[in-house]
């Protein structure tokens, strides 16, 4: 039998001493503010090897001291914080009729957001247009192309030629050829290349309810429907990155099989309003709808609920996550309404009695959720002690 395990790296000095300076980003940035000793108990290190690598992040611009805390006897402990201008991620979403970009800084705020139609969808164009974005991003901000920390690309899935979508493509020239090494190549950066699915989750989990969280799914209401699952607190990404293609299994409703996204996604509602004679172009349109009980809009969201709990079932006992995140492109009281209306399988390894969170909660909705997600997946990999695949 041929083996089909992956090399793995072996250890160095260097590795090791990178994999421990994002182990003390992460004890940072996960209780705000702390003292060499609270860094060394969340870390797993010692106090010393703690007080070498605050240092040198400290001389890297990655870490400030945020003032001293008394601890009872003795004298006042000093308190480190994330630097929140020591590094900046650039987030870019592609659509076929537009490109989303966004500029955050180390702890997630964003500092720039904009969006700019396309004037097709082919690839030289969406390169030429990220390109020049990334150039006006940094002019505007006045921040330097060194403080950039890598870039995050959220395309549409799936990635390749494969069963769902042949050669067929909602971006033409993509289904060919490293997305990540073009990118990485055009705006000479290190880049990581995710569905929206994936990078809303991460997004949720860097500064959103999913904070702290390292098992969970996130269902993603775009255009289609996906799935992002963060397993350990890694994405979970399949053998070519096509984990999570949710949209496409079938669940029931009304008795009658379907392709989830066919009643759950933004698409499958404005088809389903616009059969009842209803145009909606955007969530304000659904949020009236909504405000006014309109009976064909409520319809759909029952049908939503009842295709949503079929798919629960699969999502739970397939990767037993602490929970299951609604958000998107999607009205947070469309989200709720759903939620509220969802039937919990009983028979489900989720059905337990000392469950810390709900099954199903709602997160970030809104059109930069992909976005923000993008820049997320740098930040990410800056404070998470693992081997990344950027380019």
């Amino acid at each position: 039998m041929v083996s089909t395990l992956k090399p793995q790296l072996g250890a160095n000095p260097e590795r090791a001493r990178s994999h421990n300076k994002q182990l003390v980003l992460r004890a940072i940035r996960h209780v705000g503010t702390a003292g060499r000793a609270e860094i060394a108990r969340a870390s797993g290190l010692s106090t010393q090897a703690v007080s070498n690598i605050i240092s040198d992040l400290l001389g890297e611009g990655l870490l400030i001291e945020q003032g001293v805390r008394s601890a009872g006897r003795g004298l006042p402990v000093q308190q480190y914080a994330i630097k929140p201008d020591g590094g900046y991620a650039f987030g870019v979403e592609v659509r076929p009729t537009a490109v989303f970009t966004a500029l955050v800084d180390l702890v997630g705020t964003p500092v720039l957001t904009r969006r700019t139609p396309l004037r097709s969808a082919e690839k030289s164009t969406i390169l030429e247009t990220v390109f020049a974005q990334l150039d006006s991003v940094l002019t505007e901000t006045q921040i330097g192309k060194g403080a950039l920390m890598g870039a995050g690309i959220v395309m549409p899935g799936p990635f390749g030629d494969t069963g769902l979508t042949g050669t067929d493509s909602e971006l033409p020239g993509w289904n060919t050829g490293d997305p990540a090494e073009i990118f990485a190549n055009t705006l000479d950066l290190p880049v990581f290349v995710e569905n929206d699915a994936n990078a809303a989750a991460m997004a949720e989990r860097m500064n959103g309810i999913a904070r702290g969280l390292d098992d969970f799914a996130y269902l993603y209401f775009g255009q289609g429907l996906g799935l992002g699952l963060v397993q350990k607190g890694q994405i979970l990404q399949g053998a070519f990155g096509n984990a999570g293609e949710i949209g496409h299994i079938q669940v029931f409703v009304d008795g009658q099989a379907v392709a989830l996204e066919s009643a759950t996604s933004r698409l499958s509602v404005q088809a389903f309003l616009a059969r009842e004679g209803l145009e909606v172009t955007n969530m304000e349109d659904l949020i009236s709808l909504y405000s006014s009980a309109n009976r064909h809009l409520l319809l759909w969201l029952d049908n939503a609920a009842q295709a949503l709990s079929s798919a629960l079932s699969i999502i739970e006992n397939l990767f037993d996550p602490q929970t299951v995140i609604l958000g998107g492109a999607m009205p947070d009281v469309l989200l709720d309404h759903i939620i509220a209306r969802t039937a919990l399988p009983e028979r489900s390894v989720s059905n337990r009695p000392d469950r810390v969170h709900p099954r199903l909660m709602r997160g970030t909705s809104g059109r930069m959720t992909a976005t923000l997600g993008a820049a997320a997946l740098v930040l990410h990999q800056a404070f998470t002690p693992t081997i990344a695949e950027a380019r």
